[in-house]
């Protein structure tokens, strides 16, 4: 036995770098998941957080392809980089991607166009649906407890019953790293292999793996206009009212997501270390900063999670 592997595990963590701490857990979920479950999937939507979880799912299994299909669950609202880099993504590593389309969901009156516009919240039905068409028992988010409150609440394995809803009572604990997969015929288990990574965490290690993403992620230019201190661009979602003016800003996407609801920022950073240092002088989330479907009440996010979202 080598020197390091004799260390206790307290110790070889602690040579480890936060990058490196974080990176080994998350590949250590991933491959805890293969072993327990039938069908896992990877919710992928070619944003930032997904993109880097299924570069951590890439370096799990290499040289091996990907145990995993992936799966959109597609608002219609989606801004065109984002699904062109998701397709390219697909095609690149030759994987199997499942749409959910909230816009098919819609014209066939199974859910009804808000008045706001906002398609966020019509997520839920279409990815129940979808785990449900699927046959899927484990299925991988992006999500990140710095995020927003209701996401600080989640387990990193978190079950959910048959309809899909999540109960907060219902969290099992993970001690020493031990994650409790058990599920009753018709549940499954969301998995948040990103659970203890930052913004800033997520920057960093885009940086050190060179990982790509959408342009939108950097500045470039683009016709928006304010609303409730947001800067949002016109699309097919809706566009500026009379008394809001379009204006051709250099912004860039801090998360992104139905158009109708997520913000850009003003902004500079043309590549990523100018993107770290803008994250890092922050003191809003990127949720916080630029969607507006978190804004509704201060449980909005426990509230749609309750129901099924994420």
């Amino acid at each position: 036995m080598s020197a390091l592997a004799a260390l206790e595990p307290q110790t070889y963590a602690a040579r480890l770098s936060t990058l490196e701490a974080l990176e080994s857990e998350a590949i250590h979920i991933f491959r805890e998941v293969a072993g327990e479950f039938e069908r896992p999937v990877i919710l992928f939507s070619g944003g930032k957080d997904s993109t880097l979880l299924l570069h951590l799912a890439i370096k799990a299994f290499w040289p091996a392809p990907v145990p995993f299909a992936l799966l959109h669950v597609d608002t219609g609202h989606n801004l065109q980089e984002v699904l062109d880099f998701r397709d390219n993504v697909v095609a690149k590593h030759n994987l199997r991607l499942h749409v959910a389309s909230v816009q098919d969901y819609i014209d066939d009156g199974r859910l009804a166009e808000r008045t706001d516009g906002i398609r966020n919240p019509l997520q839920t039905v279409p990815l129940l649906d979808g785990i449900a068409n699927g046959k899927f028992d484990a299925v991988f988010g992006g999500a990140r407890r710095d995020e927003e409150r209701a996401r600080a609440k989640e387990r990193i394995f978190s079950l959910r019953n048959g309809f899909g809803q999540w109960d907060p009572k219902r969290q099992r604990p993970e001690l020493w790293n031990l994650y409790n997969g058990r599920h009753a015929p018709g549940e499954h288990v969301r998995v948040f292999p990103l659970s203890n990574w930052t913004e800033l965490d997520v920057w960093r290690y885009i940086a050190r793996e060179n990982i790509e993403l959408p342009s939108i992620y950097y500045t470039h230019q683009r016709e928006v206009f304010l609303r409730d201190g947001m800067w949002l661009t016109e699309g097919p979602w809706f566009g500026a009212r009379d008394d809001e003016e379009v204006r051709t800003l250099a912004v860039r996407y801090r998360t992104v997501g139905d158009g109708s609801c997520t913000g850009a920022v003003e902004s500079d950073a043309a590549d990523v270390q100018a993107v770290l240092a803008e994250v890092a002088a922050s003191r809003v989330t990127e949720r916080g900063a630029t969607r507006a479907d978190d804004r509704v009440s201060a449980a909005a996010m426990e509230d749609r999670k309750r129901e099924g979202y994420f």
